[in-house]
């Protein structure tokens, strides 16, 4: 196997991270046609996420670097541009408050049911969270209506339906790890 080959999955996930002053730029710039643009980008780099893993997967090149960096890549892509949507007031600061404090409890989490050599499979709401973060996020970058759409109404409660989400697979998180966890020894 190709060395380039071993080294593609990490690649894509990197070129996630590298995205988002791209993104953030055509945020910044006036008109409609750099938010399009900005939009566009952060399809493609979510889109990434799932060519990483194929990749990964295809030329045997999952690592554990790989499974560490890739939701890192995730969240700083998904996070930073909420965070930057906050002042265009197209979105509520509590919908990132929210996500990033459950973003930051499983990612705690994670830690310790890796410590505790614990493994919890990713649960459909979570997946679902992501998928509709990602239709609404682009949505809200446009930040106008457009061809006659709602766009911003639209991105704005779909964001609203993945917050829930994210509350509903952070507790499932939870949960799964408090289910599964090694019980302490009784004391004698």
């Amino acid at each position: 196997m190709a060395k380039w080959q071993q080294k593609l999955p990490m690649w894509i996930t990197t070129s996630r991270m590298l995205m988002v002053p791209i993104v953030l730029l055509g945020m910044s710039m006036d008109g409609l046609g750099p938010r399009i643009f900005a939009a566009l980008m952060f399809i493609i780099a979510s889109i990434s996420d799932y060519f990483d893993g194929y990749f990964a997967r295809k030329y045997n090149a999952v690592s554990n670097m790989g499974k560490f960096m890739d939701p890192i890549a995730d969240k700083i892509l998904v996070t930073s541009i909420l965070v930057a949507l906050i002042p265009y007031s197209v979105i509520d600061p509590w919908m990132v408050i929210i996500i990033l404090a459950r973003d930051t409890l499983i990612g705690g989490l994670r830690s310790v049911a890796a410590a505790d050599q614990v493994i919890i499979a990713a649960k459909p709401a979570g997946k679902w969270k992501t998928a509709l973060q990602m239709v609404a996020i682009p949505a809200m970058i446009i930040g106008e209506d457009f061809a006659g759409i709602p766009v911003v109404k639209i991105g704005f409660w779909v964001l609203w339906l993945s917050v829930i989400l994210s509350l509903t697979s952070g507790l499932e998180y939870v949960w799964g790890y408090l289910k599964a966890r090694p019980k302490p020894a009784p004391l004698s």
